[in-house]
């Protein structure tokens, strides 16, 4: 494996980890102190670091899917990893070991 190659592995997985937290943030402590605390601002601030961390993953993803030549199947599931809850630890995990066997 190519260094481009390797580091466009390692950075989508340090951007699959943030966004994956930041993701967890949003939906269990930014969201419940809306609705149950009456304090919405954390929404706006934590939505806006995850939405950025998004398209950061998402950036990275067509960075890694052209540096790896990966099918558009193998992009498609990373990019669906990153929208379920707990999806992008998955991910992280897989990238891990592709990492690792190349």
């Amino acid at each position: 494996m190519t260094q481009p190659e390797k580091n466009a592995l390692a950075q989508l997985r340090i951007a699959s980890l943030a966004e994956g937290c930041s993701w967890l943030l949003l939906l269990f402590v930014a969201m419940p102190l809306k609705y149950f605390a009456n304090e919405p601002e954390w929404v706006r601030i934590v939505g806006s670091i995850h939405g950025a961390l998004f398209v950061i993953l998402c950036l990275l993803l067509v960075r890694a899917w052209i540096a790896r030549s990966w099918p558009i199947t193998r992009a498609a599931l990373c990019f669906v990893a990153a929208l379920v809850p707990f999806g992008a630890f998955f991910l992280e995990r897989m990238l891990k070991r592709e990492q690792s066997s190349s």
